[in-house]
């Protein structure tokens, strides 16, 4: 019988290395990416929508910029700009994913991106024990506290959303 090999992230050796305490949650999302995904992985996980941040990846004029939101809420793009001082921002085009981040569609995670780009998480996570982001691939969220994906991350909280 062959024993299936553990799946380790680049989110998973960042997390590892600052000695940050996570649980990995893995599901089966059947390979489609959607409309809702966030919304369809939090079921999956059994994990509150609120408690369950999706991360989208937006651009100033000179600038890239991750926020960390939950998955029920949509971003308030003049929210962000106002948080991170800038005029305007706008979401990137998913064909330029991997490019920034390393990560693809469905499996970005805001810890262990190929750049550190400035974060912003809605300030609603530091109201949880525990929250659930991407692992870093399609198939695995990560459960820990919020005040430890800030410091790792380097992020602010701030109000980022509009339900």
């Amino acid at each position: 019988m062959s024993k299936k090999k553990q799946t380790v992230t680049n989110a998973m050796r960042m997390l590892d290395k600052a000695k940050v305490e996570y649980e990995a949650v893995e599901y089966d999302a059947g390979g489609e990416i959607g409309d809702n995904f966030g919304q369809r992985i939090a079921a999956l996980c059994g994990i509150e929508e609120e408690r369950s941040f999706k991360t989208l990846v937006v651009r100033s004029k000179s600038d890239i910029i991750v926020a960390c939101i939950p998955v029920n809420c949509e971003l308030d793009l003049k929210c962000l700009a106002a948080a991170a001082g800038e005029k305007k921002l706008e979401m990137i085009h998913v064909k330029e994913l991997f490019a920034l981040t390393g990560y693809i569609r469905g499996g970005v995670s805001p810890v262990g991106m190929k750049k550190k780009y400035r974060t912003f998480i809605d300030e609603s996570a530091v109201s949880f024990d525990r929250i659930a982001v991407s692992g870093g691939q399609c198939g695995i969220s990560l459960l820990l506290a919020p005040d430890d994906l800030i410091r790792v991350c380097g992020a602010e909280a701030a109000k980022i959303t509009r339900t």
